[in-house]
């Protein structure tokens, strides 16, 4: 008999009841128990649906209260100095100060998930790190699922990849810690032996990275270790793209999961190698992606696996955790018309597994379902928009010269300088600023009908002024217009641009209680007017001071949206960076001085494989340049990026010729900033000195002391001082004081530099 599981199940609920709950007790400690009862709900109503769809295994630990990772830092006792003392006092709120901060200190810093959008909170370790197990969180919903009457397995972070994902605060290499960890391992599982845990799903996602000698050798040599103790069965899990198989193939572990959508070209090595006894895990159909299957291809992979499928030993999954993914679209009743047939989000994922494995046990009803699906899919190409002849002609027309500015950037430099008269040391921020709950409460009525259009307008224009004099009162020398009419970053752009789709409860988690709602790019992209120019002239005509207009970049439209799957994604992502291209030009002759075109997902886009980052970031660098092509010397072009590792793609950041870049780097302390300097990178830099992903309020000490930092790194005509990150998801009473404690340290450290 074939097995259907799943690797992991979104957490954030059918209403985002999770992230109801979380804010709640934010708001007031004392709704913990409120908080811990609604995540045990919705843990048991996740498994109960799973079976109900004809699920036979389902995970358990892959539900989290802000963090898988965190989760699992805690589970090891790998918790901070400066937030011990509170964790010990108060575990909950001990959990939540390391993922958002406290009074006791900064959070934990966040990164991206491999190429996803999912932030993870990366553990703090040191050379001569003691773990321990600390509490029995897998263990408890393990036996609380079985309770339940449901066949279940712990799912865990794996050795390697929890040690090569987290950092040593002191500079160590985190590997070095291997020996001290797999004990606490190896006592967990014995736990688990002892409790009657059959299988247990160890996540090894690095296992698809390029290994160097000392990973691989790390591997073996953790695994080998953990063969030697008292276990569970356990399963290694792998996915967002194809693993080494030989590798894959060694570890002395009784099952493997293979993403076999990333990385279909892994299979037929390890049908070879991979010794007979093991369970195959197969991820048949995409964890990522909101497309339904195609029967065709996948019915073709399923006859690969005859001989797994005739000795028993075939598990059918997703080909990763389908966290990445809405919950079920059967909630959208206002979809485009024809669009919904060919959706599948996270419970029609779980229905098309049952499907496949009842089509292989021989089932007509699961035959004729498939049938149907496909006949579905195969009408797609033919449907009105997903093709359009003008912008793909406007494509294929493009010449090398749309991708270049004027002149270089040390001549746009002095241009802009004398058109702009900007001081040393420029303050500035991100784009947005708090959408209140007033602001939410417009948008909502506006779209019942119950705000007309002019009464929403003025709302926002109102909004729009308020903020202009608030920058103005504490001093910002570049101002933004504060985005009170963007419901998200992405989202506004996608509602303006033909080839779009939207979900009224698509959501996805990002991190925390921070959720996001991708737009679906369905068809040809085209702008069909310009999408920010009413609201950036008149924010600019409010005040002498420059007003930035604040576009997405096409990559990250690209990135965090769901995307078609019968393009390329370069293909795509140029057809966004024209409609950009029109919008910056309408900018420009509208009178704005500078542009912001923000590209936070531009490392999160690339490929785990280094032998795929050129031509990744070849692409992705040419659809930036389109997009800014062509614009005057005089017109600063800024971009914006995210929990970048820049290291890697350094050239690719100079390459792409903006005059400034933003990026996040207070809780790494201005770590970032050393890639800048090892390249000498040519242009202005803001590096983040407010971390917007917490509710603390820094000083204008700590602000300073980071500028003074970036300052041993960069030379004082390229500093720019803002945030990390759009305050949108911030309170008023924490964006006030922050930010005039952030442009009182540029004035002080401005007082101190030489004249200029």
């Amino acid at each position: 008999m074939n097995i259907t599981t799943y690797l992991g199940f979104p957490r954030i609920g059918r209403r985002r009841e999770l992230k109801t709950a979380l804010e709640n007790y934010w708001r007031d400690p004392g709704q913990a128990e409120t908080l811990l009862a609604a995540a045990e709900e919705l843990r048991r109503r996740h498994w109960q649906q799973a079976a109900d769809l004809g699920i036979d295994c389902v995970p358990v630990n892959d539900f989290s209260l802000y963090d898988h990772v965190l989760d699992q830092a805690v589970l090891f006792d790998a918790i901070p100095a400066r937030h011990r003392e509170g964790f010990e006092r108060d575990p909950l709120a001990g959990y939540f100060a390391m993922a958002r901060g406290s009074a006791d200190g900064p959070a934990l810093e966040m990164t991206k998930w491999f190429d996803t959008n999912y932030h993870y909170l990366v553990p703090e370790l040191q050379a001569g790190q003691d773990f321990r197990l600390r509490g029995d969180k897998p263990l408890a919903e393990w036996r609380d699922a079985r309770a339940a009457g449901h066949q279940a397995r712990p799912v865990l972070l794996g050795p390697v990849s929890f040690l090569k994902l987290s950092k040593c605060t002191d500079g160590s290499n985190p590997l070095d810690l291997l020996p001290r960890l797999l004990p606490v391992y190896l006592e967990w599982l014995a736990q688990l032996a002892e409790a009657g845990v059959e299988w247990v799903q160890l996540d090894e996602p690095l296992l698809v990275t390029d290994l160097d000698p000392a990973l691989a050798l790390a591997y073996r040599q953790a695994y080998e270790t953990l063969a030697r103790g008292p276990s569970p069965r356990l399963l290694v899990a792998t996915y967002f793209g194809g693993c080494d198989p030989e590798l894959a193939a060694s570890l002395p572990v009784d099952g493997i999961h293979l993403d076999l959508v990333r990385g279909p070209q892994q299979l037929a090595t390890l049908l070879q190698t991979l010794p007979r006894d093991r369970v195959l895990s197969a991820g048949i159909i995409d964890g990522r992606g909101i497309w339904r299957s195609q029967p065709e291809r996948v019915q073709a992979l399923l006859h690969e696996l005859h001989e797994w499928r005739q000795a028993g030993r075939l598990w059918l999954a997703p080909s990763c955790s389908l966290l990445h993914l809405p919950y079920d679209v059967e909630q959208e009743r206002q979809l485009a018309a024809g669009l919904k047939p060919w959706l599948a989000f996270a419970r029609q994922k779980l229905q098309e597994l049952r499907h496949y494995a009842d089509w292989l046990a021989g089932d007509a009803a699961a035959e004729q379902a498939l049938r149907a699906q496909a006949e579905v899919l195969a009408r797609r190409p033919q449907a009105t928009g997903v093709q359009r002849r003008q912008v793909r002609t406007r494509v294929a027309a493009l010449s090398p010269q749309a991708a270049l500015r004027r002149s270089d950037v040390t001549h746009r430099r002095a241009v802009q300088a004398e058109a702009l008269a900007l001081p040393s040391l420029p303050t500035t921020t991100i784009g947005s600023f708090p959408q209140t709950a007033a602001l939410r409460r417009a948008r909502s009525g506006h779209r019942r009908g119950q705000l007309d259009d002019l009464g929403y307008q003025a709302l926002l224009r109102d909004e729009v002024a308020r903020v202009i004099r608030f920058q103005e009162d504490i001093g910002l020398d570049v101002l933004v217009h504060g985005e009170p009419e963007r419901n998200d970053m992405v989202e506004y752009f996608g509602e303006q641009l033909e080839g779009f789709a939207f979900t009224r409860h698509g959501w996805v988690q990002s991190y925390g209680s921070r959720c996001v709602k991708p737009p679906i790019i369905w068809g040809d992209i085209a702008r069909p007017r310009p999408m920010t120019v009413a609201w950036a002239t008149y924010a600019q005509s409010l005040t002498s001071r420059p007003v930035k207009g604040m576009l997405t970049g096409p990559v990250t439209l690209l990135q965090w949206s769901f995307v078609r799957d019968d393009l390329t994604r370069a293909e795509i992502c140029l057809q966004l960076a024209l409609a950009l291209r029109d919008e910056v030009h309408d900018l420009e002759k509208a009178g704005i001085g500078v542009i912001q075109i923000d590209e936070p997902a531009l490392r999160e886009g690339l490929p785990l494989r280094a032998c795929e980052h050129a031509a990744y970031l070849d692409w992705a660098v040419h659809a930036f340049k389109v997009a800014a092509g062509g614009s005057q010397d005089r017109t600063q072009i800024h971009t914006h990026m995210c929990y970048s590792e820049f290291n890697e793609i350094m050239p690719a950041v100079a390459a792409l010729d903006a005059d400034v870049i933003s990026i996040e780097s207070s809780r790494s302390r201005m770590e970032l900033l050393e890639a800048f300097q090892a390249f000498d990178y040519p242009a202005a830099i803001g590096p983040g000195v407010y971390d917007i992903h917490s509710p603390r309020v820094p000083s204008g000490e700590e602000m300073l002391e980071l500028l003074q930092r970036a300052l041993r790194v960069l030379r004082p005509e390229q500093l720019w001082v803002n945030p990390d990150c759009g305050l949108k998801t911030r309170d008023w009473d924490q964006v006030e004081p922050a930010l005039r404690h952030m442009v009182d340290a540029a004035r002080q450290l401005r007082a101190t530099l030489p004249p200029a």
